[in-house]
């Protein structure tokens, strides 16, 4: 089994989630965080496309509030770093 470091994985979540918010993967994604992290990530998702398709420059700014709530998830529920880092290959994978 591999050694998950929290702060890594929240950094890599939060530019894949990001990024994926404004490509067609955000459907997918969008359902997933729901199914596993709960609804209100699943709305702050829809947040952050729609800050995105106002203002493209936004990425880092999302991206950045992203580590924020995927470091508080982590410190909160650990557990929550195995299935995080399952969705965050499977989101890239899905990326164009």
């Amino acid at each position: 089994m591999a050694v998950l470091h929290p702060r890594r994985v929240a950094w890599e979540g939060a530019r894949t989630f990001a990024f994926a918010a404004t490509t067609d993967a955000y459907w997918w994604l969008s359902d997933t965080l729901g199914h596993y992290l709960g609804l209100m990530y699943q709305l702050q998702l829809c947040e952050t496309r729609l800050r995105l398709q106002a203002d493209a420059d936004a990425l880092y700014a999302e991206a950045g509030a992203w580590r924020a709530r995927l470091d508080a998830l982590l410190d909160a529920q650990p557990g929550k770093a195995a299935i995080l880092t399952q969705v965050i290959d499977e989101t890239t994978a899905r990326l164009p």
